[in-house]
């Protein structure tokens, strides 16, 4: 696990102060090593953690065994002794080191572009070919690990954050309006968008090709190429397979030359993973969980419960509004753009109590979205029900005049059209603005510098998913919806950089690209039945874990946010809402935002994330704006 760097530039517009700029802008990724590579049009950096192969012969930048390949390279390839193997076998490659890292070097310089489709991991790869001055660079089929990119036609740049690539002068930071529109209806801003229109986040499954030719793309690997005719609906065969794929995760994600752990909340993801990481290791599992003050967000006594159980070594931190404060005024650096998942709050905590124990953690992202876990799926099949369609706007109304526990579902009905319904489902499951919101709650000012196209994306989405090999169903939709865009921009972003943050490396089983396609076609009936979401993945925790220490309401890993906006964090309010603050950068109109305030204040929780995103866009413009080495206008 590491942090890289990089540039290809025939005009020479990036300099080597620059680039080592760069890279120790991200040097909390990788602190045991940091190396260079310098020519003519390329200019490569690494920043290492030591996890496989500890040795200095596993430093980056590698070069090939026939010195015309140079390589840095952020994350785990797990079946790196297999592809080992086979290259011996067909080529009689020999290797001087142990670490995955030269073997997807050597497979790389063996099979050209298509090596990446051997790879079972989590990765971000730039490789360089001496020979023919051409770059080429690629992240894993779930986007676990990032990678940002600055293309102008001509000169190109990378890095593993994006604090890291806006060093170079000669890169505009013009602020990307169409991000700060999905931001505020998403809570995140979803890919290949970044908050700076000359930034892009490269998108999970690609790889590029930089030459003096120009840039090429191609999608090497996507979900809905991956949805087959049928679906698996024997229970049997279902259990068994999903058995043996997550043992089989399991086993390649535990190896490491560095201590390793597991995030245990004790919920249904997390605990399944712990009973397969104590199978298979050879050795007493540490597992860590944080809890709070507040008992209706302490799942930390749950956590103790299944350690109990399946004896790990057991940690936990029991988290008080004191601790987030410490921590708030450092989320702007660390996601560097606007960011609204709470939760990387207690994500911070957790990781920072690991990374005292152990090197890597394992962690449960994914299970939710790929065996319908969440509340949204079960709305994504209730407004697709026909009544509700033809009703769905007087259903709205009736709910919005009813009590206050019901005025929230009432946003739900409120979709634009079918193209749109899920973004806003997710939208309105985390709590933001919806599209009706957004047209109101907007300046004319910002709307002149958006456009038309800002929902574009979404709708692509829609069109995609209606061409792939069987017909979805409502469910399905939302949870593909879910895998693309809130699992990639929010999830696996939150983990990686509050867990990079404290050079802890974090791997995710369920996202084994092996698992994926599995549960892509797994019949629906086998993850949510007679009323039970995650149904085959209970059925085999239960094997393992008493169903009394796991059987309760979904809670999530989240802050008591509500309450700490209404009383400690209330200053967040006053501060960054206010209307010196609003009207300084002209996005939202100032009474929206008041009346806002007021309904949030008055009674309406449901409103308490809006409050949060607005807050986050504002301390982030305060400090990035007015901050900013080389400023362009805003307005």
């Amino acid at each position: 696990m590491c942090g890289i760097t990089g540039y290809y530039s025939p005009n020479k517009v990036f300099s080597e102060s620059e680039l080592h700029d760069m890279t120790n802008t991200i040097a909390h990724r990788g602190p045991d090593a940091e190396g260079f590579f310098m020519d003519e049009v390329i200019g490569l950096g690494h920043r290492r953690l030591s996890v496989i192969d500890l040795s200095d012969a596993a430093n980056q930048p590698m070069h090939s065994a026939c010195n015309r390949y140079v390589m840095v390279y952020n994350g785990e390839v797990y079946n790196y002794q297999e592809i080992a193997t086979e290259l011996k076998q067909t080529f009689k490659t020999n290797f001087y080191t142990t670490s995955d890292s030269e073997i997807i070097l050597e497979a790389f310089a063996r099979y050209g572009s298509d090596f990446v489709e051997k790879l079972n991991g989590m990765f971000s790869i730039a490789i360089y070919d001496k020979q023919k001055n051409e770059l080429f660079v690629c992240r894993d089929r779930m986007g676990i690990k990032p990678l940002y990119y600055f293309w102008d036609g001509e000169n190109f740049a990378f890095a593993s954050e994006l604090k890291a690539i806006i060093k170079p002068k000669c890169i505009p930071l013009d602020i990307n309006y169409n991000a700060v529109y999905h931001f505020l209806h998403l809570g995140f801003i979803p890919s290949p968008l970044s908050i700076y229109r000359s930034i892009k986040k490269l998108e999970s499954g690609i790889w590029l090709k930089i030459s003096k030719n120009g840039l090429q793309q191609n999608t090497y690997w996507s979900i809905n190429q991956h949805i087959t005719e049928t679906v698996i609906t024997d229970e049997k065969r279902a259990t068994s397979e999903l058995k043996d794929l997550l043992m089989s995760s399991i086993q390649y994600q535990i190896k490491s030359d560095v201590p390793f752990g597991v995030f245990l909340s004790g919920g249904i993801d997390s605990s399944l993973i712990t009973a397969n990481a104590v199978n298979v290791s050879g050795t007493k599992v540490n597992t860590f969980s944080i809890g709070f003050e507040e008992s209706s967000y302490n799942e930390s006594t749950y956590a103790k419960a299944v350690a109990d159980h399946l004896k790990t070594n057991h940690h936990e931190f029991i988290v008080s509004y004191k601790d987030a404060i410490d921590l708030i005024d450092s989320l702007d650096e660390l996601y560097s753009e606007p960011f609204a998942d709470s939760s990387s709050i207690p994500t911070m905590l957790v990781s920072k109590l690991a990374k005292h124990h152990v090197t890597v953690a394992l962690s449960g992202e994914g299970g939710d979205e790929l065996f319908l876990g969440y509340g949204a799926y079960q709305w994504a099949k209730r407004l697709n029900d026909p009544f509700i369609k033809t009703f769905r706007h007087p259903i709205a109304y009736a709910l919005s005049k009813s009590q206050s526990r019901f005025q929230r579902h009432a946003d739900y009905f409120k979709y634009p059209n079918e193209n749109l319904k899920y973004s806003h489902i997710l939208s309105q499951e985390q709590n933001c603005f919806s599209f009706t919101e957004l047209n109101d709650l907007l300046t004319k000012d910002f709307a002149a510098h958006s456009n038309s196209k800002n929902t574009e994306l979404f709708s692509h989405f829609d069109t995609d998913i209606n061409r792939t090999k069987r017909e979805l169903m409502a469910t399905e939709k939302q949870a593909v919806f879910d895998l693309n865009f809130y699992l990639q921009d929010d999830l696996l972003t939150k983990v990686d950089r509050a867990s990079m943050h404290y050079s802890l490396e974090t791997r995710v089983p369920y996202l084994d690209h092996r698992i994926v396609e599995f549960a892509l076609n797994l019949s629906p009936d086998l993850k949510y039945k007679d009323g039970t979401a995650k149904y085959l993945l209970k059925k085999i925790l239960y094997q393992q874990v008493p169903e009394k220490l796991i059987n309760r309401p979904k809670q999530g890993f989240a802050i008591p946010l509500e309450k700490w906006l209404k009383n400690e964090l209330r200053y967040l309010i006053e501060e960054y809402l206010s209307k010196k603050v609003i009207e300084k950068y002209n996005f939202v109109n100032f009474n929206m935002v008041e009346q806002l305030k007021k309904d949030f204040l008055s009674g309406k929780n449901y409103l308490y994330n809006r409050i949060w995103i607005l807050i986050v866009l504002h301390k982030w413009l305060g400090k990035n704006i007015s901050n900013n080495p080389h400023p362009t206008p805003l307005l």
